[in-house]
């Protein structure tokens, strides 16, 4: 899906992004590894909290990589993009769907992405004494996280490859385009 669609379908603001990036499963697969590497070298952790959704296919790569088999959710979504059960609650713009118990102490903390920031400070208030580690960060979520993999510009969106369909190109001779065209 080409950004003009991608926000044509109402799915963002597209005042807020400029440029987009598109990241591969071999892409993502080598990041959660090097991650792992960093987060290795930190000690031995007790388990993962996987942040939902995005954290969840990160979580299960370092999982494996740290042989951790403790793994366990913090399901948030923004409380514009729908409403919650009963067991939610609202917190900053953003619903807690399920929480966990305890501070975090030895736990990893792990999600795809930090951009604003939103999600994250209101998991950090939950879990204040967690590992927060993200495969990818913009500058205004980076100071609420510990350890990441990239950086990359506030005016990105970024597309991970659970939310594309790669398709046929027809080749510019027989006819096809070049992107944005």
């Amino acid at each position: 899906m080409r950004l003009g669609t991608w926000f044509a379908s109402g799915m963002s603001d597209p005042s807020r992004y400029s440029d987009e990036i598109v990241v591969s499963w071999p892409e993502l697969h080598r990041d959660a590894r090097y991650l792992s590497q960093q987060l290795h070298r930190l000690g031995t952790w007790s388990g993962i909290i996987a942040i939902t959704r995005g954290g969840l296919v990160p979580a299960a790569l370092v999982a494996r990589e740290l042989e951790i088999r403790l793994i366990d959710t913090v399901c948030v979504s923004s409380y514009a993009a729908g409403t919650g059960g009963g067991a939610a609650q609202q917190q900053s713009g953003v619903q807690v769907l399920k929480g966990v118990t305890g501070d975090g102490a030895g736990f990893l903390l792990i999600d795809d992405l930090v951009d604003t920031g939103r999600t994250a400070q209101v998991v950090r208030r939950m879990l204040p004494k967690a590992h927060f580690a993200t495969l990818y960060a913009k500058p205004a979520g980076r100071p609420f996280v510990d350890t990441c993999v990239k950086e990359f510009k506030q005016n990105k969106w970024i597309f991970f490859p659970w939310d594309i369909d790669y398709q046929f190109v027809k080749p510019i001779k027989d006819g096809g385009h070049a992107r944005g065209e």
